[in-house]
């Protein structure tokens, strides 16, 4: 590829980058649960879809080793690693001892399994009897459930997720961002 080639496609691939990093533990998530067949000995024992999350474990070795060469290279830099997947996927597997009733199932939805459906979303009104009324309607207490719509996280999960990024329980170096945000203070 030509110089503008490769200029053209960095986009992308940072782009599929963070849609990857984002979403990761995907094999989680109620969109994808209720939307992609898995077989039944594919689920692991947190109810997880196990051939997209190995997928994602699989993917996030790439920028592990990266950082790792990346410290040995730039000696002098400082490069903390956070292991995103594990500290979402330890929510999910550990939610109910976090306070977290249902980890699998949404706030904010209506029907099936994980109170997920595409076509009747988080605010999705239907009619009835000529009167529209609300089927997509959110839980009364968004704190205790983990994930919001089916995609994304509820602000009690995005809490856990920082409070332990922050102490460093899924950092490697695990007091370098500690160190880092008291140094800017």
């Amino acid at each position: 590829m030509s110089k503008d080639e490769v200029k053209a496609y960095v986009p992308d691939v940072l782009n599929q980058f963070q849609t990857i990093i984002q979403a990761s533990p995907v094999g989680c998530l109620p969109y994808v649960m209720e939307h992609i067949p898995v077989l039944a000995g594919q689920i692991d024992e947190y109810g997880c879809a196990s051939p997209f999350n190995e997928v994602a474990q699989f993917f996030n070795q790439g920028p592990k080793k990266t950082v790792e060469q990346l410290r040995k290279d730039l000696v002098d830099a400082a490069i903390t690693y956070v292991d995103v997947y594990s500290v979402k996927y330890s929510l999910i597997s550990q939610g109910r001892k976090h306070g977290f009733k249902q980890p699998l199932r949404t706030c904010c939805g209506h029907g099936g399994k994980y109170n997920y459906n595409k076509k009747l979303g988080c605010g999705a009104k239907i009619y009835k009897q000529g009167k529209e009324a609300l089927v997509g309607a959110p839980c009364q207490d968004p704190s205790t459930y983990v994930n919001w719509d089916g995609v994304h996280f509820t602000q009690a999960a995005n809490n856990y997720i920082f409070e332990r990024t922050v102490n460093g329980s899924f950092s490697r170096p695990s007091d370098a961002i500690k160190h880092g945000l008291l140094g800017k203070l």
